[in-house]
């Protein structure tokens, strides 16, 4: 499956469980780590653990493996390796102290901005 097809079930599958504050970064240029981060926050551990199952379930219902998947059972930070997607699903309060977004937008263009320049 191409990287922009799987981001697109990513951000679907977010907004269909009503995860807060989705961000997306286009981390090509900046690790080899992933192609595509998306950072979304949930309102409860057990809205965290349930978001990022759903992530890892449609992501197996379209052929993309999961390679692989931490925090469920924490429920404070979850994050669900698609291989060219990795997301972080966190309560609002680990957001906060951890600002993922803005270590990884320092150099990253968001995913939005990016498209337009093709």
């Amino acid at each position: 499956m191409q990287v922009e097809k799987l981001r697109d079930l990513v951000i679907k599958t977010l907004e269909d469980l009503k995860a807060r504050d989705i961000k997306v970064l286009d981390v090509r240029e900046k690790t080899s780590i992933t192609d595509i981060m998306i950072i979304a926050s949930g309102t409860s551990g057990r809205h965290v653990k349930s978001i990022a199952e759903a992530v890892a379930f449609q992501s197996k219902l379209a052929g993309e493996p999961v390679i692989g998947a931490e925090g469920l059972q924490e429920g404070e930070w979850a994050l669900v390796d698609l291989n060219g997607v990795v997301v972080h699903v966190m309560q609002a309060k680990v957001r906060d102290f951890y600002q993922l977004e803005r270590l990884w937008s320092m150099d990253a263009k968001p995913a939005e901005e990016q498209a337009s320049e093709l």
